[in-house]
């Protein structure tokens, strides 16, 4: 704040001059010309307004944002989940059984549809453009007709679906649409189903009847889906595209043709006399652009009536009572919702780490305005001021810098956080509430207004000297900050044991997600008790060296003025937040990084789209040559071998059988960690190839997961597979293995079995995709290459973590930020004393570089206890809370096999322990040496005024 103004001293009356002439005093009772004092006092000293200012700007900025970004980003991930959902998760389905020769006209069901969508409960709203109602078979029937193409013999089976609004949705290639009544039903076909089943226009395709006679079903016309992509087809694919199926018949599975014949609403009653149990549905598609982050549980709530509360019941009274509601929105809301109270926990350390943060260097500044002006206030105190009357005109001062700027911080958040456009929001605020960005700038107004006035009153509520020392070595504990030191102690203790015996379900326990803060304070009040205490050793042997620069600086550290609490809070809170941050983000990324291996098995996987192709000739070299391959490794993996067992009764079981060459399986299994194993494990039995297939009592050593190697026990046992009969025995257990991505595999060397035919290729090194897909696909199109890192970016598949990551980034970032504010306000605040101390020894002989050498050192060690402090806070609060944080879900939520039994622990990481306290340090001696380095250049006259108390 600014400083005092000077007082005015009043010219000597000159020699000779009447006493008439001396200006006369005011008449009793005419206003005296006072000068307001905010005004004055803003005016004396701009520059640190300003400065004041811009902080609070950027603390408001910050704290009305936060609550912006997270409602902007659970919003987004609601949606997202919603959008990205099958669509036969993300719709309502409506549905009745239709009795045997009922008939239903489609006028009657597009009133239906109308009335249903109305029962829907807010906020859940459906898509009116992809509604769709009709009849259709729940069972398939079989194609009676000869002329239609029977694979392995099997008819053709048919889905008969009367979805409306066809002509919306496809266009018509050949012939008419269809149209037809009940007794001569009519039905069209996709052009997929016509090439694939030889149909055309004018075609006949008879279905089994509940009478002895078959039902004809004319096919009138060829259509085309306009997007095949949308609801109205994907819900059901046979709609658009035939596929080739197998029966399930144990031993001899045959190929059949399923599809679908798209019968016109006006035929729909037709389906009533087919064999194929013809029910009524509505399918309603969900839309989400409506929704907020604030709308999940009423969505939820909305859900599970539609299920199965109220809304259920009037469903039912337009439905029937054998009406039925099926919906997959419960299991995506109910994802969302365990995703969300996952992360927000985790969020949670970081806000209140940064809050925190942010709040002692506020704080900081407070106290940098007091020594300023503690001389003036002892001043006034002494000429009969009262605290009221001082402390409501420093809280005029601060509510005329802190309220425009938090003011102005909340409406830079408004315009920057928007959120995602939702129909109906405001223009002004857009889609995120204003309320909790009000209250979080409101707060930092009132802290930034507060803290000075509040300061100034506890200093000053007695009567003091001016100029009286203040260092640590008079300023010893007092009881009370004994009690309040012991108070934090507990509720730390308290804090962590809490979250390490519940966890992190509670989202609400703001005393948990405080854990790391208590911890950072409690090192802070126990480094300013310590601190002293080995500079004061080091500063008896430190007296016998020759000069006096570093045992005066050794000296002065450890007689650190008491002030130095705050800018120690702020360093060791920061540097435990960063620690703490820095370690979720490193666990993040290797979770997901172990994933991706888990996944690919390497750097990159070749295989076929469909399972057991071999591979073509000359691939596996193909991919050799391409740049960036290391190693190329083919692999034959066999799905469904049965394993036997040595106890009859136990159920049937199979596995993957993996055929391997055991060196440099062995090397991708050691540098992965996925699997490791000594190659001599796998050593060759010398009997292989087609010339030992007659025999099949030779064994072979094999490396099995846990429930195979349980299931084969410690002898050898017999398998019959594709890749060959022989025994296998069971020579060591692994978790997982490259080659498969199941928890089941049996892994033996290629070089013992019969019959050889690579079905993989795992490949190591650094391959560019587009080169290795463009090597593969001139061998054959039939196979994929998936390659880890694009695996890997696929975990990332929903705002809610990309959003949760980009926050805890952004807390690292302010954190840092606040940590040089920190700095220099430590170092400003001693700049005074610290140049006059200079001055004065220079008079004695002290040189320019001998005062910057100085004043460096003396700044050096209160960073390094900050340091040391800050990093060891923070490798203690990882595994304190490490047992209570779970972060599979803002790693992985996309990821279907995880990363193993391990989960996702939360593991101290050494670059975010070591990087933030070295650029504590060197921050800190670099602006001490500016300080110094400035300081040198200035004249020393002012500090060595006559009667400078200083």
């Amino acid at each position: 704040m600014p400083d005092a103004p000077r007082e005015e001293s009043r010219p000597m009356q000159p020699a000779g001059e009447s006493p008439d002439h001396r200006p006369t005093a005011p008449a009793k009772g005419a206003a005296r010309p006072v000068a307001p004092w905010v005004r004055t006092r803003l005016r004396a000293s701009p520059g640190a307004a300003a400065g004041f200012a811009l902080l609070v700007f950027v603390t408001a900025l910050l704290a009305a944002a936060l609550p912006r970004v997270t409602d902007a980003y659970e919003t987004r991930g609601l949606r997202h989940g919603i959008r990205t959902a099958a669509p036969g998760q993300s719709q309502l389905e409506v549905t009745y059984p239709l009795p045997q020769g009922a008939t239903v006209a489609p006028a009657t069901l597009r009133e239906e549809q109308e009335e249903l969508r109305g029962l829907l409960p807010a906020p859940l709203r459906t898509d009116p453009g992809q509604t769709v109602n009709g009849i259709r078979t729940m069972e398939p029937v079989q194609g009676l007709d000869p002329w239609l193409p029977q694979p392995d013999h099997e008819p053709a089976r048919f889905t008969l679906s009367s979805p409306s609004d066809l002509a919306a949705h496809a266009v018509l290639r050949q012939g008419r649409m269809a149209r037809g009544t009940p007794e001569r039903p009519e039905a069209v076909v996709t052009t997929a189903t016509a090439r694939a089943l030889g149909i055309k226009p004018g075609s006949v395709v008879h279905v089994p009847g509940i009478s002895a006679a078959p039902v004809a079903l004319t096919v009138t016309g060829v259509v085309e889906p306009r997007d095949p992509r949308r609801p109205y087809w994907v819900v059901d694919p046979l709609l658009s595209a035939p596929v080739l199926a197998m029966t399930d018949h144990p031993t001899e599975p045959k190929r059949y043709w399923r599809a679908s014949l798209v019968v016109a609403p006006e035929s729909g009653s037709a389906l009533t006399s087919t064999t194929g149990t013809p029910e009524v549905f509505w399918r309603f598609p969900a839309v989400a652009d409506h929704l907020t982050a604030r709308d999940a549980a009423p969505f939820a709530a909305a859900v599970d009536s539609a299920r199965s509360g109220p809304a259920s019941a009037e469903i039912r009274e337009v439905t029937g009572p054998t009406g039925l509601v099926t919906t997959g929105l419960d299991e995506i809301s109910a994802a969302y919702a365990a995703t969300k109270d996952a992360i927000g926990p985790v969020v949670a350390v970081a806000v209140f780490g940064i809050g925190s943060v942010a709040a002692v260097v506020v704080a900081m500044t407070g106290g940098l305005f007091l020594s300023r002006r503690d001389g003036e206030l002892t001043l006034l105190r002494a000429r009969g001021a009262s605290l009221p009357g001082i402390g409501f005109r420093l809280l005029g001062e601060t509510v005329a810098v802190a309220v425009p700027a938090a003011l102005l911080g909340l409406v830079a958040a408004v315009a920057l956080v928007r959120g995602p456009e939702t129909p109906g929001a405001s223009a002004l605020t857009g889609s995120v509430p204003l309320l909790p960005s009000v209250l979080g700038a409101a707060l930092v107004a009132l802290v930034a207004a507060l803290v000075l006035p509040v300061r100034a009153v506890l200093r000053h509520r007695a009567l003091r000297l001016h100029g009286a020392r203040e260092d640590l070595v008079d300023a010893k504990p007092s009881r009370r900050r004994t009690v309040a030191e012991l108070t934090l102690l507990v509720l730390a203790a308290g804090a962590i044991g809490s979250l390490r015996l519940r966890g992190t379900a509670d989202a609400g326990d703001h005393l948990v997600s405080a854990a790391p803060v208590f911890v950072g304070v409690i090192a802070a009040l126990a480094l300013v008790r310590i601190q002293p205490l080995p500079l004061r050793w080091l500063a008896r042997p430190a007296a016998r060296m020759r000069g006096v620069v570093g045992p005066l600086a050794i000296a002065r550290a450890a007689r650190s003025s008491a002030t130095g609490v705050l800018p120690l809070l702020a360093l060791v809170l920061a540097l435990t937040t960063a620690a703490f941050g820095g370690s979720v983000l490193a666990g993040v990324a290797d979770a997901r990084d172990r994933a991706a291996v888990l996944a690919t098995g390497a750097d990159a996987r070749i295989e076929g789209r469909t399972e057991g192709v071999p591979l073509p000739a000359g691939l596996t070299e193909a991919v050799r040559g391409v740049k960036g391959v290391e190693e190329a490794l083919p692999v034959q993996v066999e799905y469904g071998v049965a394993l036997p067992s040595p106890v009859a009764t136990d159920q049937p079981m199979s596995a993957p059988l993996v055929s391997v060459d055991p060196a440099a399986y062995a090397r991708l299994a050691g540098r992965t960690a996925n699997g490791a194993f000594p190659e001599g494990l796998l050593a060759s039995t010398g009997k292989g190839g087609p010339e030992a297939v007659g025999d099949t009592d030779r064994v072979l050593p094999a490396i099995a997961s846990p429930e195979v190697a349980a299931r084969l026990g410690d002898q050898p046992m017999g398998l019959i597979a594709a890749s060959g009969s022989f025994r296998v025995k069971v020579v060591a257990v692994r978790s997982s293995t490259p080659a498969v991505r199941g928890e089941d595999f049996l892994v033996v060397n290629a070089a013992d079995i019969t019959n050889r035919r690579p079905t993989a290729v795992l490949v190591s090194g650094a391959p560019a995709g587009a080169a290795l897909r463009t090597a593969v696909e001139a061998k054959s199109k039939e196979f994929a290459v998936t390659l880890s890192t694009e695996t890997r970016h696929s975990y990332v598949d929903s705002p809610l973590q990309s959003g949760a990551e980009g926050l805890y980034s952004a807390a690292i970032g302010a954190g840092a930020a606040y940590a040089v504010v920190a700095v220099l306000l430590s170092l400003t605040q001693s700049g005074p004393e610290r140049a006059t101390l200079l001055s004065r020894l220079r008079t004695m002989g002290l040189t320019r570089r001998q005062g910057r050498r100085l004043l460096g050192l003396e700044a050096l060690p209160p960073a390094v206890f900050a340091a040391l402090g800050g990093a060891l806070a923070g490798w203690a609060t990882v595994p304190l809370l490490a047992p209570g944080v779970d972060l599979h879900r803002l790693a992985l939520a996309a990821a279907a096999g995880g990363v193993g039994p391990g989960g996702v622990p939360l593991r101290a990481d050494p670059w975010s322990l070591v990087l933030p306290a070295l650029a504590v340090v060197l921050l800190t001696g670099a602006t001490a040496g500016v300080q110094a380095w400035w300081t040198g250049r200035r004249s020393s006259v002012k500090e060595l005024r006559a009667g400078d108390a200083r």
